[in-house]
């Protein structure tokens, strides 16, 4: 499975990227079909964003920790400073891992949008890895 990832480089530039996340087989259920799983990941909070509709660009920004994004409806354009633009719509998820540097920008979209971000302060690296 892979997923969306924007880092900054040593240098204090963001960049997209992508994180390939292997995933296992898992039967939740004798009748039901296998699921498609990944490893488990160490999470220190979730919470719960509501976007108002008509948001303005955010400035360029980084985020504290490591913060794996799940868009439930709305969507954004992420920008890195070295100027590519990502669109990401509902059902997506991003890890944005530029905890320094020059950041990010995020262009919402002008419906209002639900996102939950999940701390990861590990990132996607699996126990183990």
């Amino acid at each position: 499975m892979k997923c969306l990832r924007i880092y900054a480089d040593q240098d204090g530039e963001s960049h997209f990227d992508e994180v390939d996340m292997p995933v296992t087989q898992v039967r939740v259920h004798p009748d039901a079909a296998p699921f498609d799983v990944t490893a488990s990941y160490p999470a220190e909070r979730v919470r719960i964003a509501r976007i108002s509709a008509g948001m303005r660009p955010v400035e360029w920004h980084t985020v504290p920790e490591p913060v794996l994004t799940v868009r439930l409806d709305g969507s954004v354009d992420y920008e890195t400073s070295d100027g590519e633009i990502r669109h990401v719509s509902a059902g997506s998820f991003v890890l944005v891992e530029d905890t320094h540097g020059k950041g990010h920008l995020s262009h919402h979209s002008q419906e209002a949008q639900t996102v939950i971000w999940i701390s990861l302060p590990n990132g996607l690296t699996a126990p183990g890895a």
